[in-house]
């Protein structure tokens, strides 16, 4: 892992769980700067210690851990993943579009959060770099969704990564200084401007 020190909310109204996260974040190198046990304390201590990644559980009292996610993520606060005891996925798209970054389903191990952790961190990263790149938010939905399919396109050519991916087409927008979405644009033409490209 990094030496940077990550820091963690976490929000579970089950202490025995969050007693758990905590052990597992706590052995993983990470720092858990406020354990809280209802979604709008999440919301509150997120704006207020703007940690570096939030993890809700999905049943919270006050606030679900939905609504907290949404005013979360949008916000731009930090990275969310949810917790879910179901596998359900009507929960799991609704927490997408309330903008979790990743999910887990209970019971889980180290082994499960870790890469979530690292999944979510690299979308958040995505994500703050599209937004320095587009105004409304209309055109910010419309950008991500051609640069996740550029991605789509990149990583089935060339066999890369999703992470790959999008550096390559971040580094060569810039290169090229044009937008990300104009050159996702271009890698989805029907000639398709990525022919010869390598990560």
């Amino acid at each position: 892992m990094s030496t940077e020190t990550i820091r963690v909310l976490i929000a579970e109204d089950e202490a025995l769980i969050r007693l758990d996260l905590k052990e597992m974040l706590e052995e993983e190198g990470y720092t858990v700067v406020a354990e809280v046990g209802d979604g709008q304390q999440a919301v509150d201590q997120a704006e207020q210690l703007q940690p570096d990644l939030v993890i809700l559980d999905i049943q919270m009292p006050v606030l679900d851990g939905l609504s907290a996610a949404e005013r979360i993520a949008s916000a731009r606060i930090a990275p969310v993943i949810v917790l879910t005891a179901f596998s359900q996925r009507e929960l799991v798209e609704r927490a997408r579009d309330a903008g979790a970054m990743a999910y887990l389903v209970k019971p889980f191990s180290k082994n499960d959060l870790v890469p979530a952790i690292e999944v979510a961190r690299a979308r958040f990263t995505e994500l703050t770099a599209l937004d320095g790149e587009v105004r409304s938010l209309e055109e910010r939905l419309e950008t991500r969704k051609i640069v996740e399919k550029a991605k789509g396109r990149l990583m089935e050519q060339q066999g890369i990564t999703e992470a790959e991916a999008f550096r390559w087409i971040q580094r060569t927008a810039m290169n090229q200084r044009t937008s990300m979405k104009a050159l996702a644009q271009s890698i989805l033409e029907p000639d398709g401007a990525s022919g010869g490209t390598t990560a």
